[in-house]
């Protein structure tokens, strides 16, 4: 298990659309360790999720935590209407999104691949999620609130898009000082 270097926004694998894993592939040894490297350098790094490209892998597999008492993400609303969401961690590889309900719902992103910058994203509010876990087996889950949009984030990254492409009022996208004094305000109002 090693820590890898994040990357940055710029950088051309995180705009391609990633591979799909195959049967064979999750059941390897490179595969287990890649899938222990991304939950180390998503540890290091505070984060709430990563995806294989933004290490570097352009395979479609992310790792999605609910956050519970993440320093980057404090007021996270916990996930109320679906509580089976209720892990720490949840390794997710070929997934598909259909949307459940597509009331929007709004809350400040941030990303590891984009350091010190925090964007307002509306996203559908409630999901499905099928997908191949890491035992090989499918897998569908449904979440919503902020839940949906750690997954719908993640999940962006194996499209080769990030959140600030979905930044729709440019006026909502700030850096972290910035955020923290003029915006993070609007979240509890």
């Amino acid at each position: 298990m090693a820590v890898r270097e994040v990357l940055k926004m710029g950088h051309p694998t995180l705009r391609v659309k990633a591979e799909p894993v195959s049967e064979s592939e999750i059941q390897s040894k490179e595969f287990k360790d890649l899938v222990a490297d991304m939950f180390e350098t998503m540890k290091a790094e505070e984060g709430i999720g990563i995806a294989a490209p933004q290490i570097g892998v352009s395979k479609q597999v992310a790792i999605v935590g609910v956050p519970k008492d993440n320093p980057r993400y404090p007021d996270a609303p916990e996930n109320e209407e679906e509580p089976e969401l209720d892990f720490d961690i949840l390794v997710v590889i070929n997934p598909t999104i259909s949307v459940v309900d597509d009331t929007p719902s709004g809350f400040w992103e941030g990303c590891l691949s984009v350091p010190g910058l925090r964007g307002y994203v509306e996203r559908p509010s409630k999901i499905k999620v099928d997908y191949t876990d890491i035992q090989g087996e499918k897998q569908s889950m449904v979440a919503s609130g902020f839940a949906a949009t750690v997954f719908q984030h993640e999940l962006d990254h194996l499209d080769g898009v990030l959140y600030v492409d979905r930044v729709a009022d440019k006026n909502k996208l700030a850096f972290m000082d910035e955020y923290l004094e003029y915006h993070d305000q609007e979240e509890e109002e």
